[in-house]
């Protein structure tokens, strides 16, 4: 797929990715076998029919394409931009066991892009059935709970304690990876369907759970609040001027448009040497706004290898064409500040690889004596997510397990009546098509648990 040049694109926060031309995507559409039994379809979260729509594309049927998929996928232009295709849908292609894959991602991206271009269609929705649902959160999980809910007849309210819709899509993702036109533009097609959404209401304060089923008129509830807590090192300085979560970082870049300074009196400070910790994509988009933000030098350190990196591979290939440094076997022990309490130095110890741990990848152990010193004025820590606390303590009889996570079956139902809960506020941090699979089979036992009460 056409990109923007590294030495062009790390100057800018514009969308690296530049899509398939028409010509492209009829040359990768007609690479799709057809397979009589597709596996391509079992690595999909939200069981798009894929080969439906790769022919349909392939023929040249776009509006049929791209209604294909939105049979079961409300947000295509937002997955065909940030679904880890390769370890989904792409996994499974035939084709990949002798060569590359069909680009399904790409594919989708070019559907749901030249439809968003001539203005959406909007599809038929059952009748209503007088039945309220409240959807809390409108990131991915919450977003596909409300629009399947909404074709099925159901009058859904969506309520989201920040200040724009879209979760991670819009606090997390830089825009030079999913811009954020992209995000509203699906999220007001959703509108479109006539879900309701209520922005700056923080369930837990604003209104209880409780509150909303015997007060508000709901007769159902879905939490999708994601997890938006950050998660830190515990190491000593860690408390010094210059250190930021991720969360922290790229609110400020992302909603606050800190790149946007001066036109937006909201700046951030980022120094000549940046470090960041961490391995996945939340590192890489850290690390990647440094350097548009103006960084001299911007280096992420990861405790395991490169193979183990749970980034994708494409964007650990973008960062490091853009002139993103990666050292790893290596964890920070501690932080070292200036007079001034600003951090100058980062100790780290030199780390070798283990035995496999719970999550299948090689632990990392430390070398002992091998502890070395690194110059940095602005440290971004990357390590992860826990699920916010507010709703969990607010709620009694929710059962959460001691990591905050809400306990929920495979189609997201709670211990209270009427209460279901998907996403990563049940599994933890995961991926946003795993997040809007929990929410497509929540929406799926809402509905049954709605028609079936008198």
């Amino acid at each position: 797929m056409p990109k923007q040049p590294p030495e062009v694109r790390k100057h800018n926060f514009n969308e690296v990715a530049l899509g398939y031309t028409e010509e492209q995507a009829l040359e990768e559409a007609s690479r799709c076998l057809q397979c009589p039994q597709p596996q391509c379809v079992k690595g999909c979260p939200v069981e798009i029919d894929i080969p439906a729509f790769i022919k349909l594309l392939r023929d040249g049927k776009y509006e049929e394409g791209i209604k294909k998929i939105k049979e079961k996928n409300s947000l295509p232009a937002i997955c065909g931009r940030v679904c880890p295709q390769e370890e989904q849908c792409q996994k499974y292609c035939v084709l990949g066991k002798v060569g590359d894959p069909v680009s399904i991602g790409r594919l989708e991206r070019f559907l749901a892009d030249w439809e968003r271009a001539r203005g959406f269609n909007i599809p038929d929705k059952a009748p209503p059935t007088g039945k309220r649902v409240a959807i809390i959160g409108a990131g991915p999980a919450g977003l596909t709970a409300a629009a399947d809910l909404a074709k099925l007849g159901h009058e859904v309210v969506i309520f989201e304690a920040l200040h724009l819709p879209g979760g991670v899509l819009v606090y997390g993702i830089p825009e030079f990876r999913l811009p954020k036109s992209i995000v509203q533009a699906e999220v007001d097609y959703i509108r479109k369907l006539g879900v309701e959404l209520k922005l700056g209401y923080l369930i837990g304060r604003t209104y209880t759970i409780p509150e909303l089923l015997k007060e508000r008129g709901f007769d159902a509830v879905f939490i999708g609040t994601g997890a938006g807590l950050p998660q830190f090192l515990g190491v000593p300085g860690e408390n010094l001027g210059g250190i930021y979560s991720a969360n922290e970082f790229l609110i400020r870049v992302n909603l606050m448009k800190a790149y946007a300074f001066p036109e937006y009196d909201t700046p951030i400070r980022i120094g000549k040497h940046v470090v960041v910790i961490g391995g996945g994509n939340v590192a890489m988009d850290s690390a990647r706004s440094a350097l548009r933000l103006g960084a001299e030098q911007v280096c992420i350190v990861y405790r395991r290898s490169r193979e183990e990196m749970p980034a994708r591979k494409e964007e650990i290939e973008n960062a490091e064409e853009e002139g993103i440094i990666c050292k790893f076997l290596a964890a920070p022990t501690r932080f070292i500040g200036d007079e001034k309490g600003w951090v100058k130095q980062m100790e780290c110890i030199q780390m070798e690889l283990g035995p496999p741990d719970e999550s299948g990848r090689r632990r990392p152990v430390p070398v002992k004596g091998s502890e070395f010193l690194m110059d940095t004025d602005t440290v971004i820590i990357a390590i992860g997510r826990t699920p916010n606390p507010i709703i969990q303590r607010t709620t009694e009889g929710l059962a959460v397990t001691k990591w905050g996570t809400i306990v929920a079956d495979e189609n997201g139902k709670t211990s209270l009546e009427g209460v279901y809960a998907g996403g990563d506020i049940v599994t933890g941090e995961a991926t946003v098509i795993s997040a809007m699979g929990a929410g497509k089979r929540a929406a799926r036992a809402i509905h049954e648990y709605l028609m079936s009460k008198k």
